[in-house]
């Protein structure tokens, strides 16, 4: 099933704080409804026009600064390309209804925000406000308040905003430097020298959604002769740091066993005993495949993993599902592992993946395999490499999705 197509135009127009969305030349090109409620001012008297036409200082104030402080701000975000949270500010506004010699006094918290083009550049700033007009003038009416003056209050706000901000930017700065600590882990332990080797296999790896960019979904290929390799995927519980560290570990000993002991069965066996050392690698699922270039035979095995697909040169799709056990650590008994053997015919192709390629919220996992196997037939002829950006794209994740996803396309 694609990806529901999300209207982020009503989601806007309906977003709780006012936003004005304007140009870099401060000319607003959008506005919300809860924008239009707090100035009483309408679409068309917004839209197209410069926000200093359609809000200009209060003539009878002479004190007015509101101008003069909404412009150095937005001036300053075209220049940072970060957000400026501004003081409390009075800015008065022209009353609703035309009357446009008549002020209203407001109050108002403003942050301005760059939405910044794939160039880097500010392609155009939101303009949040918080009406804060009832909460200023009861505090200048409040007996316990009316020694505090107005600009006393302004400061304080103001600082409280730039502390916020200044621990948002902390936390960026932190968050960023995990991330890539994360990401450099990851990278070394899904390194697979053997890989260079074989330009008929293409591989996808895309953590989740809002995830730190690290998974607990693996992929490994291993030659083990001059004609035979094998091919394996596996899913960890988990998404972030303790995830990836498990899937390293696992993948690490799924590689050493099936060099040792290359029946994929009994190589998931020495796994599946490794697993149970430890709690965080329970429920994990795998996957191997030793492909056999010389016999054209494929001996695979499953641990509670989705099982592989084979699709041949006229489009059909065989499930490889005779040799499914449950996943990892699950097993109290030492009995073997199934595995199964089939054999292929050349320009076949071989699929293994995880889950976040298949499962949806709300849907069967087996309609989104048999959504895989049919786009799998209908594509069956296109390089591995293409057939891989298909299978994403028909499967509605091109760009990931809210679980991760391993996939691996072998064209034997």
């Amino acid at each position: 099933m694609a990806a529901p197509r999300i209207d982020y135009r009503a989601v806007f127009a309906v977003t709780p704080s006012p936003n004005l969305l304007l140009t870099p030349d401060f000319v607003a090109v959008d506005v919300n409804d809860a924008y239009l409620r707090v100035t009483g001012r309408t679409r068309e008297e917004l839209v197209g026009r410069d926000i200093f036409d359609v809000h200009p200082d209060n003539p009878d104030n002479p004190d007015a600064d509101g101008v003069r402080n909404l412009q150095a701000s937005l001036r300053r975000v075209l220049h940072s390309k970060r957000p400026d949270t501004m003081a409390v500010q009075r800015y008065d506004i022209p009353a609703p209804g035309g009357q446009q010699r008549r002020f209203v006094s407001k109050w108002w918290s403003p942050i301005n925000i760059p939405v910044l083009a794939p160039d880097g550049s500010v392609r155009c700033i939101i303009h949040r406000v918080e009406d804060m007009t009832d909460f200023m003038e009861s505090q200048q009416d409040d007996p316990g308040t009316s020694g505090v003056p107005v600009e006393g209050m302004e400061a304080e706000l103001y600082t409280r905003g730039q502390e916020l901000q200044r621990f948002n930017d902390e936390l960026r700065v932190a968050h960023a430097r995990e991330r890539q600590i994360a990401l450099t882990l990851q990278q070394a332990m899904l390194h697979s020298p053997d890989l260079a080797g074989h330009r008929e296999i293409a591989l996808r790896y895309m953590p989740a959604v809002r995830s730190m960019n690290v998974c607990g979904d693996w992929y490994d290929v291993v030659d083990l002769s001059e004609d035979t390799f094998t091919v394996a995927v596996g899913d960890v519980v988990g998404h972030g740091l303790e995830a990836a560290a498990i899937m390293g570990m696992l993948r690490s000993a799924l590689s050493a066993a099936v060099r040792a002991i290359p029946e994929p069965g009994r190589a998931m066996d020495v796994l599946g005993r490794y697993a149970r050392t430890f709690d965080s690698a329970l429920a994990t699922t795998a996957a191997k495949a030793v492909v056999d270039t010389r016999a054209r035979r494929i001996t695979y095995t499953s641990a509670g993993h989705p099982p592989p697909l084979l699709c041949g040169t006229d489009g059909s799709v065989a499930v490889l599902d005779k040799a499914t056990d449950p996943p990892l650590g699950v097993r109290m008994d030492d009995g073997p592992r199934p595995q199964a053997t089939v054999p292929y015919r050349p320009g076949a192709t071989l699929v293994l993946y995880t889950d976040g390629l298949i499962e949806r919220r709300g849907e069967d996992i087996d309609t989104g395999l048999q959504r895989l196997v049919d786009t799998l037939a209908a594509h069956s002829s296109l390089g591995p490499d293409a057939l891989a950006d298909t299978l994403l794209s028909r499967l509605g994740v091109p760009n990931g999705g809210l679980d991760d996803i391993a996939l691996i396309v072998v064209r034997l």
